[in-house]
């Protein structure tokens, strides 16, 4: 038996992700709207989704917008992990597949857990930034 794509917890979501696999179960539905892009209008779903490790917002592009139902429990291959305002998001568009899952493939939408993975700029957040580019004392210049 083949496993092919790993599955990606939601608390493992990094911003710059492709060709996530996630096993999710759909907790809210926000509707579906259409937004200008700069490729011109895209009509986009949004979801929250969530596993055994946290929760996250699906945005679903384009046609399949509008395919999924709170309480369906999904697997979505091919999505790709963004931020927006801070946000982690999970975005799945023409080239992502949904596959429906058993009930008991992903905890009841009372046993996920309210965690949001975390939108890190990079580096870790106990590492001081220092301002205007380079850091400090690495003789840039003095002799």
């Amino acid at each position: 038996m083949s496993n092919p794509e790993p599955i990606t917890k939601i608390k493992d979501l990094k911003p710059g992700m492709e060709n996530v696999t996630v096993d999710v179960r759909i907790l809210e539905s926000y509707g579906t709207r259409t937004i200008e892009t700069k490729a011109g209008m895209r009509t986009l779903g949004e979801y929250l989704v969530g596993d055994d490790s946290g929760r996250v917002k699906l945005v679903v592009w384009g046609q399949k917008a509008s395919a999924l139902n709170v309480g369906d429990v999904i697997e979505i291959k091919n999505a790709w992990v963004t931020t927006f305002r801070g946000e982690v998001q999970l975005n799945a568009g023409k080239n992502s597949e949904f596959t429906k899952l058993t009930e008991d493939a992903v905890p009841s939408a009372d046993q996920i857990p309210e965690e949001k993975p975390k939108a890190e700029g990079g580096a870790p957040p106990s590492r001081p930034r220092f301002g205007r580019g380079a850091p400090r004392g690495r003789g840039r210049g003095r002799r």
